[in-house]
């Protein structure tokens, strides 16, 4: 797997024209494309898969949960992997780890399957959201990424628009039914799988030993694994205080514990931790947990909130989620060129962090009888904030490290971003669950209707099922409490708002490695803590220091 005629640490033989780079990219753009469409096309179908499964709200939580799970523990692994062996050879197995949960996923009979099938799915898509970054910054300089986010851009903005749509459209049609949402990433994933065969030429690092940190990865990955189970539960199966509360939060404390001690002294850690100490790197990182938190965390629930609480069909949901998408589009593209032009990253992360609060805090005002244009200007403004800061976020990272230590440190971001992903839609997928329970119960209870006798039986999803009377009460309930959960989305926000303005201003260098302009030695992940020898790169002036706090 490591076979290459390259030492670590040096930059690929010569600079790209950008006709071959928009080649190779042609593959890793479909890829990003496959991953996020994963997400998005269930989006507006989940409602109805979940009804015809009869699941209940923590099961239509946990479909989503299950991925963003897997994706995060994986995450840090397949970046370490990627600094270790062939980039092209892990996205490959990557997207065919993806393509058997797409399968397995669409042949599910039960809500049961379905998650656990998308917890496979997840580790697959982990690989492929941190590798296309990874791989993307072997291929480019910093300062040039900036243009070519906006491709990036357009793309997040095609899969995240097209995905609800398609989703809709699947299910809206009879003859094609939900499952057809887990098969229609398989043809892309084999197209992407071909077309990164033969577009995709990258360095691979041959070294002379390879040490696999299996233990530091395991660790992570049960630590991370345990808090976020135990986010997702806490509250419904068992109160805040309580003996299963104390287990986990001390049993995953514990495991993290021992894996900060295990990659302290690791060769080859997972997660190299001089990385993370560098403060532009650390800030960068707790920016990207509260966008993730508060982005995946709000967003997800939109689709919901137009059907469920709504009533407006998949198809229609998902056209409802342009506006959205649409900020996305026009800021990453918009702001990548800039990007490019100035070298400086820092005045888009902070303009998207505040743009995002502001965009949530609109839509904490929205119940189930807000104006439709109301809603979608909330939308966009919170579509415009994750286009300037998401991408650039990882930007400011790659800029400050290395090009051998690129894998873990855009995965670390990854990781994070994941992680504050994964706990937001917990979070509020809790809250969400509590507040539409005892607004159901309260507005049962005053129409005279008993909650045993409402029909509801054990989903109150499934609205096919429902007299209209309860149909009304419900939605009333869903379209009422989603305000409240982009409340706590904004509050979520404000953190990233002051992690991105203490971001020190730097300059995006040229050069694809920190010692590309004539360095003497590689710049390794223990030589960030060396900032004079850093300093002494002069191309690289108005650049921190990435051991420097």
């Amino acid at each position: 797997m490591s076979a290459s005629t390259t030492p670590a640490g040096t930059a690929a033989a010569g600079p790209m024209s950008h006709r071959q780079t928009l080649q190779a990219l042609s593959g890793l753009l479909l890829v990003l494309f496959v991953a996020m469409l994963s997400a998005t096309v269930v989006s507006t179908a989940l409602p109805t898969i979940i009804g015809s499964l009869n699941g209940s709200q923590t099961q239509y939580t946990w479909v989503v949960t299950a991925t963003l799970l897997t994706a995060t523990a994986a995450t840090p692994i397949w970046g370490k992997l990627a600094d270790l062996f062939s980039k092209k050879l892990l996205i490959q197995v990557a997207i065919g780890v993806f393509v058997v949960g797409s399968v397995l996923a669409g042949f599910s009979q039960s809500a049961g399957q379905l998650i656990a099938s998308r917890a496979f799915q997840g580790v697959g898509v982990g690989g492929l959201q941190a590798l296309v970054q990874v791989a993307i910054a072997a291929m480019i300089p910093p300062r040039e990424r900036g243009r070519y986010n906006g491709y990036l851009g357009g793309v997040m903005a095609v899969a995240t628009v097209g995905g609800p749509l398609l989703g809709g459209l699947i299910v809206d049609t009879s003859w094609l039914g939900w499952r057809w949402c887990f098969f229609v990433g398989v043809p892309v994933a084999a197209i992407a799988l071909v077309l990164l065969q033969f577009t995709l030429k990258l360095q691979t690092v041959r070294r002379d030993t390879v040490r696999i940190d299996y233990l530091g990865a395991t660790l992570i990955a049960a630590g991370v694994s345990l808090l976020l189970i135990w986010v997702s539960f806490v509250g419904g199966s068992f109160p805040w205080l309580s003996w299963p509360t104390a287990a986990m939060v001390t049993g995953s404390v514990v495991l993290l514990a021992l894996a900060v001690r295990v990659e302290v002294h690791a060769a080859e850690p997972i997660v190299p931790l001089p990385v993370l100490r560098a403060r532009n790197t650390a800030l960068a990182i707790v920016a990207s947990l509260a966008v993730g938190m508060a982005m995946f965390g709000g967003a997800v629930f939109l689709g919901q909130y137009f059907q469920v609480g709504r009533g407006y069909s998949p198809t229609q949901a998902g056209l409802l989620t342009v506006p959205m998408m649409a900020g996305v589009l026009l800021t990453s593209i918009v702001a990548g060129r800039m990007i490019t032009a100035s070298g400086r990253v820092k005045p888009y992360i902070v303009t998207g962090t505040v743009v995002l609060v502001a965009g949530f805090a609109v839509l904490a005002t929205i119940d189930h009888r807000t104006p439709l244009w109301f809603v979608g200007a909330g939308m966009f403004l919170v579509g415009a904030g994750v286009g300037l800061a998401m991408q650039n976020l990882v930007l400011a990272v790659q800029n400050s490290v290395s090009l051998s230590d690129i894998g873990a440190a855009s995965s670390a971001v990854a990781f994070f971003r994941s992680l504050g992903g994964t706990i937001g839609v917990s979070v509020l997928g809790a809250v969400l669950a509590r507040r539409v329970a005892d607004q159901i119960s309260r507005d049962l209870a005053a129409a005279g209707i008993p909650a045993a006798g409402s029909g509801g039986g054990g989903s109150s999803l499934n609205l096919d099922v429902l007299p209209d009377a309860v149909q009304q009460i419900v939605r009333a309930a869903y379209g009422d409490a989603t305000g409240h959960i982009f409340l706590l989305s904004a509050v979520i926000a404000v953190v990233g708002v002051l992690a991105a303005a203490a971001l020190r201003p730097v300059t995006l260098r040229d050069s694809l490695d920190l010692n590309d302009r004539g360095a003497a030695t590689a710049v390794g992940a223990h030589a960030l803590h060396c900032a004079p020898a850093i300093d002494q790169v002069g191309p690289l002036a108005g650049q921190e220091p990435a051991g420097r706090r």
